[in-house]
């Protein structure tokens, strides 16, 4: 069979055509900028927020608030601006935590609170009031502890105890300080 220029013409055309336009897609897509990275931009802001958790029996178990909440959708986190946790619970003295700012996890069970933190318990019938200071804290609600692995001050008192990491039980009201733990005990004044 022999090749004439007539068969052969049009299907060299259609090659160097075939060519052409795959040379164009791949420069066409070469230039196109790239995706820019996902920018660490606000979906939501929420001003003066609250949040109520209840117990099965309807009473209050805790409240978060703070004068800010911003959430960011590409990593889902979720920023506190001045947080403020208050835990009531039936038979235990009320817990009060503020901080200059927090975080929420993505299921919101822990809180996380940084700069500047304060946690007080309310006095009850058998201790007084106590404060514990430090710069980072974490909330677990639903298991009623608080630790950090950051130094703390803890305040009850005429007592100061100070450490570095703790875990407080706040529903066994146990106190677990891990290391560099010193404390001052002081007596009361004779009446």
């Amino acid at each position: 069979m022999r090749l004439s220029t007539t068969r052969v013409l049009p299907l060299a055309l259609m090659f160097a055509l075939a060519l052409v336009s795959f040379w164009l897609e791949r420069a066409v897509r070469e230039e196109e900028p790239r995706p820019a990275t996902r920018r660490h931009d606000p979906d939501y802001l929420i001003s003066n927020f609250t949040t109520t958790s209840y117990n099965r029996d309807g009473g209050v178990e805790s409240v978060l608030s703070a004068s800010q909440m911003v959430h960011y959708p590409d990593d889902d986190s979720t920023e506190l601006v001045q947080p403020r946790v208050v835990q009531t619970r039936p038979s235990e003295p009320r817990m009060t935590v503020r901080a200059d700012r927090g975080a929420l996890s993505r299921d919101g069970d822990d809180i996380f609170l940084y700069d500047n933190v304060l946690l007080v318990r309310e006095a009850d019938r058998e201790r007084p009031e106590a404060r514990i200071t430090t710069s980072f804290l974490q909330v677990v609600r639903d298991r009623a502890l608080v630790r950090t692995d950051q130094p703390v001050l803890i305040v009850e008192d005429r007592r100061t105890l100070a450490g570095r990491g703790m875990e407080y039980n706040t529903e066994l009201q146990q106190l677990l300080l891990r290391a560099d733990v010193h404390g001052t005990f002081e007596p009361k004044p004779a009446p």
